[in-house]
């Protein structure tokens, strides 16, 4: 399984990007829908509102906020989304995008891993 997060401000790579799903709540402030060249928009699997509100507001630690996340995506909705991810990244690369500065210390690295795992 290959399951990749890169910014979504980053131009499309074609033969490595593959399924390319944007991993973000909010659409990227100033991109198109072309130039982001989206597969697909599953909101169920996004961190909620009222969790990215308490994190970036100083409400706690990484830890608890992937403890929460990992709560959130363990919902009904978001956990039938996961399985269709887990589906689409065994068929071929799969690549998360999201808008923000490091995408490696992201909700969508923690995904990324629990797809991979």
């Amino acid at each position: 399984m290959m399951v990749r997060v890169r910014r979504v401000y980053d131009p499309p790579e074609p033969g490595a990007d593959g399924v390319r799903v944007l991993v973000d709540r909010l659409w990227p402030r100033g991109l198109s829908k072309a130039a982001a060249a989206v597969d697909r928009w599953p909101k169920a699997v996004t961190p909620s509102g009222e969790l990215r509100t308490w994190f970036h507001g100083g409400g706690g630690s990484a830890q608890e906020f992937r403890a929460r996340y990992e709560a959130e995506l363990a919902e009904p909705e978001a956990a039938a989304e996961l399985a269709r991810l887990r589906t689409l990244a065994g068929a071929g690369p799969l690549t998360l995008l999201t808008a923000v500065k490091d995408p490696a210390a992201s909700h969508a690295a923690i995904l990324a891993e629990l797809l991979s795992g």
